[in-house]
């Protein structure tokens, strides 16, 4: 097949013509021809909250003075003890790690949520240089394991 009449210098210039035309016609469509908008953004500063390392608070074991009314022992209200509803504060929305032993190695179980309340069922046990209860959640036994009492706050009985 001779190619060689279809192929001369109005066919090229046609070409690079209709070509010229598609671009241009499509820089228009995106806007080529309109000012850029460049916000004058300045400097921006950046919001950064700094939230200091919990700190270890040494717990000591609360000894049960007898009520005469009751003739049970009582704990001070503002006291964990066996018995008592915790309820999980001061880890900034983070949750508490619940965990399957009273040990910084132990198992994470499951996460506790900031304002979670548990009942307290065991404790307390000291290692790793905190003191540990055992929590069970009122509302799923399945919600169960050991937390550090630093970021645990006594809340009244549902």
């Amino acid at each position: 097949m001779d190619l060689k009449p279809y192929i001369n210098r109005w066919v090229i210039l046609g070409a690079v013509g209709f070509a010229g035309i598609l671009i241009l016609v499509t820089l228009i469509s995106i806007g080529w021809t309109a000012p850029r908008f460049s916000p004058n953004v300045g400097l921006a500063s950046a919001d950064l909250t700094m939230i200091p390392a919990p700190t270890h608070t040494p717990q000591f074991v609360p000894t049960p003075t007898l009520d005469p009314f009751l003739g049970t022992p009582t704990l001070p209200a503002d006291t964990i003890g066996i018995g008592a509803y915790v309820q999980i504060n001061g880890t900034e929305g983070a949750g508490l790690r619940i965990r399957a032993t009273a040990s910084l190695n132990g198992e994470t179980i499951f996460r506790g949520e900031e304002s979670e309340v548990f009942l307290v069922k065991d404790g307390p046990q000291e290692a790793d240089g905190y003191t540990w209860w055992y929590l069970v959640a009122s509302y799923d036994n399945n919600r169960a394991g050991w937390a550090v009492a630093d970021f645990l706050a006594v809340v009244p009985p549902p």
